[in-house]
């Protein structure tokens, strides 16, 4: 099972690399044949094993013989890894349909916004209608309110955030996609957790802010990878979490 997941998680971090870099460019992603970036040749079926097609192609391609981005192996295996260790913590739960939601969700906003400055969507919907019937099927329907009440709460929170931002800087701020993404968020973890990962995500991006702003002189970055990763750092370490808000509160 443990090498099940790993396989099924690299085949999904492959496909995931697809949607991101695809769809917001407009192109089929279920129809259209895989290409390669540089000569668009229309690739194998043994071109597109994840992890091994690059590894025997010397990360190249077979036609062209470009080098092709160490972005895919790193997704790939990261995927792969990920879905591993969801699947050690939680076995087979709803516990474990939310966290690899979660992990889904951050690699595709990983390789959009990063790529495109763009979070689509279509996959903030479906992992919404995913989280919403686990946690009908697992707390019921009390729980799921409440739920989707937390995630409307975060969403207009960072709705607020956004137009104070807007005002302070004569500028947009934060992208809708951050915003919508904050539903998903408080949908997933609650509006109190929700608004620790605000203020973690923000620790998260700092270093990287810093840096983009000294050696690319840019003070525009993506957020949404950021709030994503604290979400899902939060959702695996959860009860030290709740324990914190406990604490606190």
């Amino acid at each position: 099972m443990e090498f099940l997941f790993f396989v099924i998680g690299a085949f999904f971090g492959s496909f995931y690399l697809v949607i991101g870099t695809r769809l917001p460019l407009k192109e089929n992603v279920i129809t259209g044949r895989s290409r390669c970036d540089s000569c668009k040749n229309i690739l194998k079926w043994y071109e597109l094993i994840p992890i091994i097609s690059f590894l025997i192609q010397g990360g190249k391609c077979r036609n062209c013989h470009k080098k092709i981005t160490l972005s895919h192996l790193f997704i790939e295996i990261s995927s792969g890894i990920l879905f591993l260790i969801g699947y050690l913590k939680y076995g087979i739960s709803y516990s474990l349909i939310i966290y690899l939601v979660l992990i889904s969700l951050s690699l595709l906003i990983i390789v959009s916004d990063f790529k495109y400055m763009i979070i689509l969507d279509s996959p903030l919907i479906i992992s919404s209608i995913i989280i919403m019937i686990v946690k009908y099927l697992n707390y019921g329907m009390h729980s799921l309110l409440i739920s989707i009440i937390s995630g409307l709460g975060l969403f207009l929170t960072m709705f607020i955030i956004k137009l104070i931002g807007d005002k302070l800087f004569k500028r947009e701020s934060l992208g809708g996609g951050d915003i919508k993404l904050c539903f998903v968020i408080g949908l997933s973890i609650g509006y109190r957790l929700g608004l620790i990962a605000l203020i973690f995500a923000s620790f998260l991006a700092l270093p990287y802010a810093l840096a983009q702003n000294y050696l690319n002189k840019k003070n525009e970055l993506p957020y949404g990878p950021f709030l994503i990763v604290a979400t899902t750092i939060i959702y695996f370490f959860l009860h030290k979490f709740v324990n914190l808000l406990i604490f606190f509160f």
